[in-house]
């Protein structure tokens, strides 16, 4: 079997729930008669050269023209942004480093052509975003950056610097002109200034008199009452955003604040005592808080929603060298600080926050919501029932809050399967993916304290039965099989809701010291893999409970996970009756793993799992670990709603956002559709008037849902 294939470890996850960009790198294969593959490999961010296909070698070259004809008024004025900016790792600070060092500064003389490097002054520059580098096609692994230069005061500090300025021009991906630099500002700020900017738009159309695209923020003499349920991050996004234009607003969320929940979790650890309703998924947060914390998304790191959503984050205490890693991670023990500052905000504003509650029933008059009942979430008999009444309720809980869906089945709410994936979480010593990743430099990382960031990964593989996958793209029948949540320097964690399934993640803290490294190992599955175990909507959460409770059955229960070394996973055997150790702590079993999940499922895993080793030598070895089973890596369910209003289009009043109702799928994309709906909803509630986009720039939202 023949292979070509690039690594590129720095690059961001793709979401399964989507098909896939032309953003690859492809792989041909001969396979044999029984099973074709095609278009295995790692994702690169951009093809470059002579890779760029003829319409995007036609459309950089217009792009090209149209920056070189642009008008640049006075180049004594405004910024140069820098791009690519290269600095060999030998010569960097290290990646907790976020100024401006001499390297970079020999970096940015380069591209000026000035020949002295140590008289420009650092004042001039700014960073704007550092990345590491580490693809074997270079020398050395090096950090890239992007760099912002205000021209004044470089005319200022180093007045001989003119003659240089002068010959800059723009250079698609490498040098951009800007009259004015932008100020992002975070949500609570940006909704602070909402009566500045009407009054500004009012000022600038006096002759129109109105703007109608312009945002108003209106007077009113009752507050409309919105319960929001579910305090993930697009369950506080909006209840943030309503509750700064005037609701009244009421949180409730079935698990407990952080600091219970954490004690919840050592429990379950320690004694193995699991709370039903405050564990790894459900509580203050949302499942996103034991985790990794990552904050990548598809939707674009310099996107005005996501901006607005990472500089909140850093208002309640998240490190503000997040906005500028290439790759910004926070881990468990930061976002429970952000946390608790987020709930102390919002109870200054008047939210009423309710936790240990479960929502277990709408109450609906004519299509139309009028309230919830609601109970003490510890009571599994629901005997103390209470009713609260609403103008409307945002639905923002989580993909493992099964019982709602089952709720919202009997109101008739029109929902849908929806695609996700299932697999396997492997784990490698930390030592080895250091070694795999930066060769020389692996001694480097220290446990995280080190130079260069803990090394990760992401893989990618596609296959499809009996064809061929044309042009390297997911078409509806075929199937990838990719790395998940990789979490380097982490541990694997027990994310199950019923002491009767096993269900896994991984996790890791801000420094990610561990000394291991985990991701999961998943394939896409889609409706033509669960249909037959229910003939509603909910067939994908029947499939995800099957393969959990054969899981724990596979483990012997006492939530003991089932284990397979990587080696004999992909032969098909279970030939060690002892295990490598695992960060797993409530124990693992040695299992047949290839026969736990469908057959096709498991044949696509081995073969992925080869392939990957071809390029990772070594991810097939007897220290790593295989341990199963991950099914929870997005809803199996879309509650369908309206793309402009997010309101349900078969229940009036009620508001599905986030990763639960089947729209996000990490941090940061259920953050933004959580605050996009907030804005609304307020409008629907004649909170606010006009275009979103007006505050907050454009959106990514033209279809219902934004990218993961």
């Amino acid at each position: 079997m023949a292979v070509t294939i690039k690594f590129l470890p720095w690059t961001c996850s793709p979401s399964h729930s989507f098909r896939t960009t032309n953003r690859k790198l492809e792989v041909e294969l001969r396979p044999p008669a029984s099973f074709l593959y095609k278009a295995a490999g790692i994702r690169c961010s951009k093809r470059t050269g002579r890779r760029r296909y003829p319409s995007e070698k036609k459309k950089l070259k217009r792009e090209t023209k149209t920056l070189t004809q642009t008008d640049i008024k006075s180049k004594e004025d405004g910024f140069w942004r820098f791009s690519m900016l290269a600095v060999p790792v030998h010569k960097d600070p290290g990646k907790d480093f976020v100024g401006v060092s001499a390297p970079l500064l020999e970096a940015i003389a380069k591209v000026l052509e000035f020949p002295v490097a140590a008289m420009l002054p650092m004042e001039a520059f700014t960073v704007v975003r550092k990345s590491f580098d580490a693809r074997k096609l270079l020398k050395e692994p090096q950090f890239v950056y992007i760099v912002d230069m205000d021209i004044k005061a470089l005319l200022n500090l180093e007045p001989r610097s003119w003659d240089f300025i002068y010959k800059l021009e723009p250079k698609v991906g490498a040098i951009e002109y800007m009259p004015s630099k932008k100020v992002q500002l975070d949500l609570i700020n940006i909704l602070h200034n909402i009566e500045n900017i009407q009054t500004r738009a009012k000022h600038e159309n006096h002759e129109s008199k109105i703007n109608m695209n312009s945002f108003y923020k209106f007077a009113i003499s009752k507050k409309p009452t919105v319960v929001v349920v579910g305090s993930g991050p697009s369950g506080l996004f909006t209840s943030l955003v309503l509750s700064e234009l005037g609701a009244d607003v009421t949180l409730i969320e079935r698990g407990q604040p952080v600091e219970q929940r954490g004690r919840d979790i050592g429990a379950l650890i320690i004694r193995r005592a699991l709370e039903p309703e405050s564990n790894f998924c459900f509580g203050e947060g949302g499942a996103g808080t034991w985790s990794d914390g990552k904050l990548v998304t598809r939707i674009g790191r310099n996107n005005d929603n996501v901006q607005a959503v990472m500089k909140t984050l850093v208002r309640f205490g998240a490190p503000s060298k997040i906005l500028l890693d290439g790759k910004p991670h926070l881990g468990t023990d930061r976002l429970i600080k952000i946390l608790r500052n987020f709930r102390e905000h919002l109870m200054g504003l008047g939210v009423n926050i309710k936790f240990g509650t479960r929502l277990d029933d709408l109450i609906v008059q004519n299509k139309q919501i009028t309230g919830i009942t609601v109970s003490n979430a510890r009571d599994k008999s629901c005997s103390n029932c209470q009713s609260m009444l609403c103008d409307a309720v945002v639905l923002a809980v989580g993909h493992s809050a099964r019982d709602v869906y089952q709720m919202l089945l009997q109101h008739n709410v029109d929902m849908v399967p929806k695609n996700f994936s299932v697999g396997l979480r492997i784990e490698h010593p930390q030592e080895l993916i250091n070694k795999i990743q930066y060769s020389a430099f692996a001694s480097e990382v220290q446990l995280g304290r080190g130079k260069v960031p803990v090394a990760d990964y992401h893989v990618v593989e596609y296959a499809r039965d009996g064809s061929k996958v044309v042009n390297s793209c997911l078409e509806d029948q075929s199937r990838s099989c990719y790395s998940f949540c990789m979490c380097p320097g982490g541990q694997v964690v027990l994310t199950s809701t019923n002491p009767e399934e096993i269900c896994i993640n991984g996790m890791s803290f801000s420094r990610r010291s561990s000394r291991w490294a985990n991701a999961a190992l998943v394939v896409t599955v889609s409706s033509n893999d669960f249909d037959s175990f229910s003939d509603g909507p909910l067939c994908g959460v029947e499939f995800q409970r099957y393969y959990e409770r054969k899981a724990a059955l596979m483990g012997g229960g006492n939530f003991v996970v089932p284990a397979q070394t990587v080696a004999d996973f992909v032969d098909g055997k279970l030939s060690l009756t002892s295990l490598p150790q695992s960060s797993y702590r409530l124990g693992v079993r040695p299992s047949n793993l290839h026969e736990l999940l469908p057959a096709h499922i498991t044949k696509t895993l081995q073969h992925s799992i080869a392939i990957f080793d071809e390029e990772l030598r070594g991810f097939i070895s007897n220290d790593a670990l295989l341990h199963g089973v991950e099914t929870r890596t997005s809803s199996p369910v879309r509650i369908l709603r309206n793309a402009e209003t997010y309101e349900s289009i078969s229940l009036r009043g009620l508001f599905p956002t986030g990763e639960g109702a089947g729209y996000a799928g990490g941090i940061i994309s259920a953050a933004v559709d959580g605050m996009l709906c907030g804005f609304a909803l307020a409008k629907n509630l004649n909170l606010v008037k006009g275009d979103v986009e007006f505050i907050l720039g454009k959106t990514q939202n033209n279809s219902g849902f934004v990218k993961y």
